[in-house]
Parts: structure tokens; sequence; C-alpha cells
């Protein structure tokens, strides 16, 4: 698989650790330090990894693509019962369930849902007794690393993976970020699961499955994307204390976009949101926001955040067959629009 030995003699002690976990065996005490030590470290990082069940509030706008019922995977990150999770899992919650290795049902409250990043955090409203793991330096991960996925509730699983790619990811939901990590092969119980490094740190929180996770250079290959921990280390805090970090409050529109042809491609509208009502159409092609072209996602969502101001005018130049139009659009707070549980 890879041409160095030593990076074939990891692989294969890996899948000798990871079949260990899978029957419960534990390293002997006779094993080398490192081999008992990864052993434990590995464990620790599998009892971590929590489920998750949750259930979107009645009028929950999300509800419509995500489902009002969801379930997924989350990772305790301290002592006192923070679990990570990915973001969707836990937008318009109104009612949340973490679900340990034993099936175990607990309560947990929403903490933060950070639409920058990504990312959710949960609060245990029990005790939850498992050893949070350390978080690592997701831009340290090597393509040559072995990698363990492991997602949690009454469905846990582990798996070896690798990292194929890492890249800036642009979303079609109003969504970017830098460093995401593309891993192989492709797990569907992906949501909120776990990435971990050789020492048991997490490295990224699932997120996606994806066609194309070596890049669009590269032959067709399914993978995951995984939202990089490095991300959420700077904002934690503010995670805690405010429920969302600074850079979610931008401006949002309300529409979902691919890249085609050098241009942006409007696929949809949400209903009754700002773009619908200035006007824009599914198939109209974004050329160029507030007098800025762009040509792809990620420019688009730059230049529209380069203003943070949540709420003001978007000018769009956009091209509607063989006419080309200006609209206004008046930008959204979009974590205004969001339903919450009733006395929340």
């Amino acid at each position: 698989m890879f041409d160095a030995p030593a990076s074939q003699r990891r692989w294969f002690a890996w899948i000798g650790l990871l079949l260990a976990l899978a029957l419960g065996t534990a390293a002997r005490a006779d094993e080398p330090l490192s081999v008992a030590e990864q052993t434990r470290v590995l464990n620790r990082a599998h009892a971590a990894v929590v489920g998750l069940r949750t259930q979107a509030v009645e009028d929950a706008r999300s509800a419509a693509t995500l489902g009002s019922e969801r379930s997924g995977s989350g990772v305790v990150i301290s002592q006192d019962g923070l679990v990570l999770t990915i973001g969707y899992l836990i937008l318009e919650a109104d009612h949340v369930d973490l679900v340990d290795g034993t099936g175990r049902h607990l309560p947990a409250r929403v903490v933060a849902y950070d639409l920058a990043s990504g990312f959710g955090l949960l609060q245990a409203l029990a005790p939850l007794p498992l050893e949070p793991v350390p978080l690592g330096v997701s831009s340290a991960v090597k393509g040559d690393e072995p990698l363990l996925v492991a997602s949690g509730g009454d469905d846990a699983d582990l798996s070896l993976a690798r990292m194929v790619s890492r890249r800036p990811f642009s979303g079609y939901w109003e969504y970017h970020i830098d460093g995401a990590l593309f891993t192989a092969p492709a797990r569907t119980d992906h949501s909120g699961a776990g990435l971990f490094n050789a020492e048991g740190e997490l490295v990224g929180i699932g997120s996606l499955v994806v066609t194309d996770a070596a890049g669009n250079a590269a032959a067709p290959l399914r993978g995951n994307m995984f939202v990089p921990v490095d991300l959420l280390k700077p904002i934690l805090a503010e995670l805690r204390t405010s429920g969302a970090s600074r850079a979610s409050t931008r401006p949002w529109l309300g529409l979902n976009c691919v890249e085609f042809g050098g241009h942006v491609r409007v696929l949809r509208l949400t209903a009754g949101g700002p773009a619908e009502e200035s006007g824009l159409q599914p198939g109209d092609l974004i050329v160029a926001v507030d007098g800025t072209p762009v040509t792809d996602l990620a420019s688009f969502y730059k230049t529209l955040w380069r203003d943070a101001r949540a709420e003001r005018d978007v000018a769009l130049d956009v091209r509607r067959g063989a006419e080309s139009h200006r609209l206004t659009v008046r930008s959204v707070d979009r974590m205004k629009t969001l339903s919450r549980p009733q006395g929340v």
C-alpha cells in the first residue's frame, strides 16, 4: 500500500490493535510499553465516542432536509461531560439524548451550534463516567499515517482509514472551511464520528460522504470529509460562553449553489428567505457580489462575508439565460432564523 516499510509496519500493527479492540482483548503486561500504551489510548478513544439521538423542535425548517429525528455520534472532550459533534445533528434540537457503550440513554443540552465551523457542543445532564480524549493537531496528520474512525451508540463501529487529501471545503449551503480532512474508505455512519490518530487524539469530526475525496484533479474516490479540530481550539471557550463564534454572525442569503462553468449556479432557495424574496431563481448564475467577480463557491462566500455585517444589502449580478440582472438581497443573521425550544 505504501513504499516505506515503516509505514507498512505501522498499518499492520494498527490492524492488530483494531482486532484487539473489537475482540475486547487488552494488551498483555509483557508486551512492549508502547504497544500496551497505544492499546490503552485507542480503547479510551473508542469509549469516549457516544451515540446521539435528536428530536427537532416542531417548527424546525431544517427538518425538511435533515429530518425531525436524527442520529449520529459525538466525542467526550472534557471531564465535565462536554461532547463535541457535528452541528447539523443538533440544529434546532428540542431534545437530545447521549447513548453510551452500554446502551444507556442520558439527556443532554445544546451548548453551542457554530455556523462558521460546523461544530456542535453538548453538555451531558447526568454523570458521564467516560475519560475524555485530548485534541490532536489536525494539520500534523500525514497521508501514510493510519487513522481510526469510531462511531457510537447502538451501532457503534471501528475502522481504519487514511487521509487522502487536506484542502479547503466549500459546501452548497453557504459553508466554507479551511484544512478539511478527507479520508478513505468511506463510512456511512460518519455524522459526528471521531477521527483519531495513533496517540488516541481526536483530529476530526465526521461530516459528509464525498465522491471526490482525493480532490477534483484526481480520479473519483468515495470517502468522508472530517471537520478538523484545529478549527475548534481558538473558539472553544467562546462556544461554551456564547453558544457560537463571532464568525457565525455573518450575511446569510438562504440559497444552495454549485460551481458551474466558472460561475456559481443557484440550485434551490430557502422558502421565504432573503434570496427568494429578492427575486433570485433556481438556475441563475451568480457572476459578482457587490461588484466583485466570483467564479466558484469559495470566492462567492469569501466575498459575501468580507463585510461581516449580518444584516445588510448585498448586490448580486446574475445571468438568467441571455439576460443580466442586478438584484439587491437584504441578508439576515442565520442564527436569528433558527427555531428554539419553548423557553429558550
